[in-house]
């Protein structure tokens, strides 16, 4: 993140410096463009997973799968992610961010199957909105540090089967 300096990411964008500062005046101006950013494309997909005609066990899936990075896109955007916010967190420099993405979408996960009469009876909601909340951002960070071990067939089933323990058969 250091070196994420608007003179090394302009040369290696192959722009001028100046066409790079009219845009953004200082590096943290630029992260945090880059971190909305990333924050907007997953945003943006999980729009679109919601409005799929699908069981409300198999959307709820879907829709925390955009969270894991199963794939390389979402492997880079979830490296940019814990990046800027580890960077946003200790600097206290970057403005403009949203830390609770992912908490809004556990929590509208739970709620839409608590509607739906697919949570099982004695699931707690409260509690459960900070477990799948940690099971999310704990597989996000894992398959980070160790694609190898958790790769993306792993984390599907981990989340799979999360999610139908959460569930009525």
């Amino acid at each position: 993140m250091q070196g994420a300096t608007v003179r090394n990411i302009a040369a290696e964008a192959g722009i001028s410096l100046g066409a790079l500062r009219h845009y953004f005046s200082a590096q943290e101006e630029l992260l945090s463009f880059a971190m909305n950013l990333v924050r907007e494309r997953g945003e943006a997909r999980i729009r679109s997973g919601s409005q799929l005609d699908l069981p409300p066990k198999e959307k709820a899936f879907r829709l925390l799968l955009e969270l894991v990075p199963v794939n390389e896109e979402k492997m880079a955007e979830m490296d940019v992610w814990f990046a800027f916010t580890h960077q946003r967190n200790h600097a206290k420099k970057l403005s403009g961010t949203e830390p609770d993405v992912i908490l809004s979408l556990v929590e509208w996960v739970l709620d839409e199957l608590d509607r739906q009469g697919q949570l099982r009876p004695e699931v707690n909601k409260e509690l459960e909105v900070e477990r799948l909340y940690a099971v999310v951002d704990g597989l996000a960070l894992h398959a980070l540090l160790e694609p190898d071990r958790l790769g993306p067939e792993r984390l599907i089933r981990v989340l799979s089967s999360h999610i139908d323990g959460l569930c009525l058969p």
